[in-house]
């Protein structure tokens, strides 16, 4: 029983979500601008009420759209999504594979062009091919593998400094106890000298 009013609170309240105006943008009706609002890919609404019927979202700073974000606004008639800069490398391959489901006469691609990479800029994002893309993929990747193996290299001489250091502490640290040992004996010796010292002229007073 508490499992079921759970599950009907839950959605009670995710339709309430859903149905909700997103945050920094206006609404109405079933029309939502979330234009010119300077949003990013990570400011980017996560969600938009399902019954939505016209989407703007162009001249905002969107470089990528997150996976599944439009897949369930099924009502869409309209959507700008131009004037943003696309970056055409893995993460435009959702919004690539959503424009290219939509009915021709949406209009969605129209404006939505690449940013970058320099190969690809002022490319249509929909007209992409996906060797293109994969290939701008690669070379993030050759991108993230030199910077790898930049860092591993620092590493290394970090930790080779820092060795080379402990060694050369450890010479002077054997330096000083030797010669802390070296002290210590020449003292006990010269003790040892006063005492027997010491000791004849009491032997011979004795006789």
């Amino acid at each position: 029983m508490k499992g079921l009013l759970l599950l009907c609170l839950l959605f009670l309240f995710g339709g309430q979500r859903s149905s909700a105006c997103p945050h920094l943008c206006s609404c109405h009706g079933t029309q939502v601008n979330c234009s010119s609002r300077s949003l990013s890919s990570s400011s980017l609404p996560t969600s938009f009420p399902t019954g939505t019927t016209e989407l703007r979202l162009h001249d905002n700073q969107l470089t990528s759209l997150p996976n599944g974000l439009l897949d369930d606004l099924t009502s869409l008639r309209s959507v700008s999504l131009q004037g943003n800069p696309w970056v055409c490398d893995c993460g435009v391959l959702y919004l690539r594979a959503w424009l290219l489901r939509q009915p021709a006469a949406l209009k969605s691609h129209l404006g939505v062009n690449c940013n970058s990479p320099p190969g690809l800029r002022g490319r249509l994002v929909v007209y992409l091919t996906e060797q293109e893309v994969l290939d701008s993929c690669h070379y993030w990747y050759c991108d993230l593998a030199l910077a790898s193996q930049v860092c591993l290299f620092v590493f290394v001489l970090v930790q080779a400094a820092l060795l080379v250091a402990l060694l050369v502490f450890l010479k002077r640290f054997q330096r000083l106890s030797k010669e802390a040992r070296r002290t210590t004996e020449e003292s006990f010796t010269a003790g040892e000298g006063l005492r027997e010292n010491d000791y004849t002229p009491l032997k011979d007073s004795s006789t």
